[in-house]
C-alpha cells in the first residue's frame, strides 16, 4: 500500500486509538513498532466489535471471526469491510474507533506487506486476543439482559488474563528476541515466562480497578469460589455495602498481581540499562499499574465506577520525567518499584 497510508495507520491512527500505549509504542526500537503497532491496531479493532452493545452479541461474535479469518489470510471480497463501515462503524461515539473500522482493508494490506516471520507473530498475537474476546461473548450474558456471571474459579481468571494480555507479553519478548537480538539476559523460557505474566500483572490491574463497570454489563471476573467463601455472590455486589464486604476478595487479588509485578520487575532488570528505549517501555506500565494500585488498595468504595482508581494525567507527566532520571540504574528501578509493592501490601496485608 502507499507510504502515505501506512505512515497514516501507524502514525495518526494509532494515536488516536492507543491514548497512553501510544507513548510505549514510540519509544520502542524502530524494528519492532510497526509490527508491535499494527498487532495494536488489529486487536482494537477486533476489541471495539466485542464491545459494541449495540449489536447484537452472536453477530458481534461472528464479525469477530471473520476477522480473525482475514487476518490469518482467508481472502476477503470487501465485504467484511463494508460490514464494520456500516453495522459496527456507525455506533461509535468515538471518531478515531470509526476510522479504524473503516480502515480494515489498508491495514491488513500492511500487515500483507510484512516479512513472514513478523506477519506469522502478528497473526498468532491477534488470534490469541480475539480468543479472548471470544471467550467473553461466549460466556457472559448480553449487556442488557440484567444478568451476572461470574468466572467459577482463579484458574479461570488466570487463563483469561492470558488470552488477553499474558499473550502479548509473550508476542512482546519474541518480537524484542527477533528484533533487537541479543538484548534480553536469561534463559528464553524463564523470560518468556516472565514475560506472560508481566501482561497478567497489567490486566490483572485493570480487572480489579474495572469491577464495578464489568458488573454492571453482567461480567464478573472475580471468581465465584472466592466470593462464596465470604458469602458473597456475583449479585450481592452491587449493593451499597459490596466495596467493604468484597474487600478481602480484593485484597487477596491484589496480592496476586504483586507477585506478577515482581515477575515483571525482573523481566525489566534483564534487559540492560544501556537499552533505554525498551526499558522505558517496561517501566512505565509496571509504575503506572502499581500507583494505581496504591489507589485501589485506598478506595473504600472500589465497586463504585463512579469512584475508579485512576491516576491522573500530571501524574502520568511525573513518572515519565523521573524515569529518564533512573532507567540505567537497576537499584534505581528496584527501589522505586519495591517503594510502591510495599505502600500495596502494608494496606493490604502480606
Amino acid at each position: 500500500m502507499p507510504d502515505s497510508n501506512r505512515a497514516y495507520l501507524l502514525g495518526t491512527l494509532l494515536k488516536g486509538v492507543s491514548r497512553s500505549f501510544y507513548l510505549t509504542l514510540r519509544v520502542l526500537p524502530a524494528g519492532m513498532r510497526d509490527p508491535v503497532g499494527l498487532a495494536y491496531l488489529l486487536a482494537r479493532a477486533a476489541d471495539t466489535i466485542a464491545d459494541t452493545s449495540l449489536v447484537d452479541p452472536e453477530r458481534r461474535l461472528a464479525l469477530l471471526l471473520d476477522l480473525r479469518a482475514q487476518v490469518n489470510g482467508a481472502r476477503d471480497d470487501g465485504t467484511l469491510s463494508r460490514t464494520l463501515a456500516t453495522e459496527v462503524a456507525r455506533e461509535q461515539t468515538q471518531s478515531d474507533e470509526k476510522v479504524l473500522l473503516e480502515s480494515i482493508g489498508p491495514a491488513l494490506d500492511v500487515l500483507e506487506g510484512f516479512g513472514e516471520a513478523d506477519r506469522a507473530a502478528v497473526r498468532d498475537i491477534v488470534t490469541t486476543l480475539t480468543q479472548g474476546m471470544e471467550f467473553d461473548l461466549r460466556t457472559f450474558p448480553d449487556e442488557q439482559s440484567g444478568r451476572i456471571l461470574a468466572l467459577p474459579e482463579p484458574e479461570a481468571l488466570d487463563r483469561y488474563t492470558y488470552l488477553v494480555a499474558g499473550c502479548v507479553g509473550e508476542f512482546w519478548t519474541r518480537m524484542t528476541y527477533a528484533h533487537v537480538p541479543g538484548t534480553l539476559k536469561g534463559e528464553p523460557p524463564t523470560v518468556i515466562d516472565r514475560g506472560i505474566r508481566f501482561g497478567k500483572a497489567l490486566q490483572m490491574t485493570n480487572v480489579l480497578r474495572d469491577t464495578g463497570k464489568d458488573l454492571r454489563i453482567g461480567r464478573c471476573y472475580l471468581p465465584a469460589d472466592m466470593l462464596a467463601h465470604h458469602e458473597l455472590r456475583a449479585e450481592d455486589l452491587l449493593l451499597p455495602d459490596a466495596s467493604l464486604r468484597a474487600r478481602p476478595v480484593r485484597d487477596a487479588l491484589l496480592r496476586t498481581t504483586l507477585a506478577l509485578y515482581r515477575d515483571a520487575l525482573a523481566y525489566t532488570l534483564a534487559i540492560p540499562g544501556t537499552a533505554i528505549r525498551l526499558r522505558l517501555a517496561c517501566i512505565w506500565p509496571i509504575i503506572i499499574g502499581l500507583e494505581t494500585l496504591v489507589l485501589l488498595a485506598d478506595n473504600d468504595a472500589w465497586l463504585d465506577p463512579a469512584r475508579v482508581s485512576k491516576i491522573r494525567r500530571n501524574d502520568v507527566y511525573r513518572i515519565l520525567a523521573y524515569s529518564f532520571a533512573v532507567v540505567m540504574s537497576d537499584s534505581l528501578v528496584t527501589r522505586w518499584v519495591n517503594r510502591l509493592i510495599d505502600a500495596v501490601e502494608a494496606r493490604v496485608g502480606v
